[in-house]
């Protein structure tokens, strides 16, 4: 396996190389298929990779969620897992690590994150409100609309752009938010939902500085400011990496400050926390914590268990513990940014900086000839696939959706392919086939051709949408 260069440090006189910090003990075999197979495999997908079997996919670079390749003491805690309905003690076990490494009092766990935005959009939002946001995410921004609330974005300007090397594109306006409160009132506004390494923006972090300013506005006009800390560690490494006076702390301490300084939190733990199924909803408000519990047992499960079985919650637990380990962060963002560094060099155009968890290709800028009503980042993620078998995912216009008043389609400044990277589960050849890959597409760019729908959902379209070429 090759090694990928040390992570850059400030005060460093010259780079090392490092290896993962991990052995392979187990293997899953993959199976190699002919263009031609591909091209049909494709063809039958509609031209949506979410909806290729598996099978069918050499490299999975679809999403880094509940991906992760579990440690042995995550598999070893499973066989310890504690199947009762009520009052599991993996339960508790999992509140505790949540309350010493995050430090939030509450838990109520979920299947996944979407189950604890659930909760919250029906917990905090009433029909007219407005959720300020540093982006938008597809499932946060939908369960927020179909409470009846409208999202605003709040990012920076600068995150819109994929060629602003701005090293913290995650922060918010501060401008944007008084402009808000100013329009709508403080009463209309029921929270304001804060994401760190920003998924829509290229897995972007916001700095310390900026959460320090956003939680002195929260506080000053009485809203809750709420985490979505999906990769609440991968931001913590590039505050480490960027942010003045933070180069001596650890990930872990870091991490503990960015909780410290928001209300709630929605927690995905199939991404940071290395699990393949669970997610949380954590708290430091009593009447929020009552409120989800009423709706998980409704929607989900026992307020101990909320869709999970306790081995899930064990792993969990030891997943949160392993993700603010410096080492692993280092190893996980330090193999994103080496197929960032060979695409780069090789003159394919990407997001920048490189993000946390993948690679975004800037669709619009690859292909200049397909405009984004005929869908480019979907067109050259099939193409991608077709190529080399590599699975990746659009985060364009068609995740965007259609406007609900106008029924027109958002065309978003950000027209992205997604390469995302699970953890610990590729060696760096995997990466290396990847960006020969994107190479070899984009030198024949121009008969990539646009799509069209044949089939398009109500609801978060990418996911089950149809498409055919134009």
């Amino acid at each position: 396996m090759t090694t990928t260069p040390a992570q850059p440090q400030p005060s460093a006189a010259r780079k090392k190389s490092w290896a993962e910090p991990f052995k392979i003990k187990s293997v899953e075999l993959l199976k190699t298929t002919t263009e031609d197979e591909r091209r049909a495999a494709i063809a039958a997908a509609g031209f949506n990779t979410f909806l290729l079997p598996s099978q069918d996919v050499y490299i999975d670079l679809l999403t880094d969620s509940g991906v992760s390749a579990m440690s042995d003491h995550q598999w070893a805690a499973m066989m310890l897992g504690d199947e009762a309905y009520a009052g599991s003690r993996n339960f508790y076990e999992m509140e505790a690590t949540i309350r010493e490494v995050y430090g939030y009092r509450h838990v109520v766990p979920t299947h996944q994150g979407r189950g604890a935005e659930h909760l919250l959009s029906r917990s905090l939002i009433k029909p007219g409100d407005y959720v300020p946001g540093n982006m938008y995410f597809t499932t946060t921004r939908l369960h927020q609309e179909l409470a009846g609330g409208t999202f605003v974005d709040v990012i920076i300007d600068e995150a819109h752009d994929p060629q602003n090397t701005h090293p913290f594109k995650g922060n918010v306006d501060l401008a944007k938010l008084e402009a808000l409160r100013r329009e709508v009132g403080a009463e209309k506004i029921p929270y304001v939902c804060i994401a760190t390494a920003v998924n829509m923006a290229g897995g972007q972090p916001i700095s310390l500085q900026n959460l320090r300013e956003v939680r002195d506005w929260c506080t000053e006009h009485d809203i809750m400011l709420v985490h979505d800390m999906t990769r609440v560690a991968e931001n913590a490494w590039f505050i480490k990496q960027r942010e003045e006076g933070q180069q001596h702390r650890s990930v872990a301490e870091i991490v503990r400050d960015i909780c410290d300084l928001t209300d709630t939190a929605t927690m995905s733990a199939k991404k940071d926390a290395l699990v393949n199924i669970g997610g949380f909803l954590a708290t430091n408000n009593d009447r929020l914590y009552d409120k989800a519990c009423g709706f998980v047992v409704v929607f989900e499960g026992l307020h101990t268990y909320g869709g999970l079985a306790g081995r899930d919650m064990a792993a969990l637990a030891v997943g949160i513990r392993e993700s603010v380990d410096d080492d692993h962060i280092a190893a996980r963002v330090g193999q994103v940014e080496y197929l960032g560094h060979l695409l780069e060099d090789a003159g394919v155009p990407i997001v920048q900086p490189i993000g946390g968890h993948a690679v975004f290709l800037d669709a619009r800028r690859i292909l200049p000839h397909l405009t984004q009503d005929h869908f480019p980042a979907q067109a050259l993620a099939a193409a991608l696939y077709v190529d080399s078998g590599v699975r990746a995912m659009e985060r364009g216009a068609v995740s965007a959706g259609r406007d609900p008043v106008t029924g027109e389609n958002r065309l978003p400044r950000l027209e992205l392919v997604r390469l995302t990277i699970p953890r610990r589960v590729y060696t760096q050849a995997h990466m290396d086939v990847t960006a020969e890959s994107v190479i070899a597409v984009m030198e024949q760019a121009e008969s990539i051709r646009g799509l069209r729908f044949t089939y398009e959902p109500e609801m978060l379209r990418f996911f089950m949408g149809r498409f055919e070429e134009i």
